[in-house]
């Protein structure tokens, strides 16, 4: 949970993010919305035409920003720019591509980005 929370608080596009705050983050959502999805099924505000409810859409749309900064920030811990998750635009090959570059480990020791997360400070 801290790593949710940690994330949700930070609308920083600077620095690095190690897998474990990126994929914590990413579980801590997915349970999140799919709770809220249930939620809005049992009282009415789910709609089947866009597969969205009124509370999920609202939560999906306010974690945005931290979501986009903190897969910016798991691929400067890669030492790419975050411009690479426009690549998941691409059908198809996009998604798994951007997947494959936040599975990778991150640079040991300190790139253009900034120091590793994984050292003490």
């Amino acid at each position: 949970m801290e790593w949710f929370i940690k994330v949700i608080k930070s609308f920083s596009f600077n620095g690095r993010a190690r897998r474990k705050e990126y994929w914590f983050f990413f579980l801590f959502v997915i349970v999140i919305a799919f709770l809220l999805g249930l939620l809005d099924s049992l009282i009415g505000t789910y709609s089947k035409k866009t597969e969205l409810g009124l509370l999920g859409g609202i939560f999906l749309l306010g974690i945005l920003i931290q979501s986009i900064a903190v897969g910016v920030r798991r691929l400067h811990d890669t030492g790419r720019s975050g411009w690479w998750l426009l690549i998941g635009l691409i059908p198809f090959v996009g998604s798994i591509i951007v997947l494959i570059l936040m599975l990778l480990a991150g640079q040991p020791g300190t790139n253009e980005y900034g120091p590793d997360p994984r050292q003490p400070n």
